[in-house]
């Protein structure tokens, strides 16, 4: 194998687990949007969903090296936590 074909094959890999990384993360935020905007009670779950989706957002952003958007999932991941504090 070539050093292109190489390269070529993890940047097809991190593709791959990105794009994982995107679906799930994003299925799992609107979940805990609508657990929480639905005013049901699970509120626990709602924070911990947004919270496991905070993390997969995490790896996209370090794997892609988009830092803002990491600061962003921060952000989020704080939130999270303090939405479990304050519900549990």
């Amino acid at each position: 194998m070539t050093d292109f074909e190489e390269a070529s094959a993890i940047a097809g890999e991190r593709r791959k687990l990105t794009t994982m990384f995107e679906i799930i993360g994003s299925v799992l935020a609107m979940a805990y949007a609508l657990l929480i905007a639905m005013n049901i009670g699970a509120e626990v779950i709602g924070f911990t969903i947004l919270l496991i989706s905070t993390v997969l957002f995490a790896g996209w952003a370090v794997i892609d090296r988009r830092w803002t958007f990491l600061l962003l999932q921060a952000m989020y991941a704080i939130s999270a936590i303090v939405g479990l504090i304050r519900w549990a």
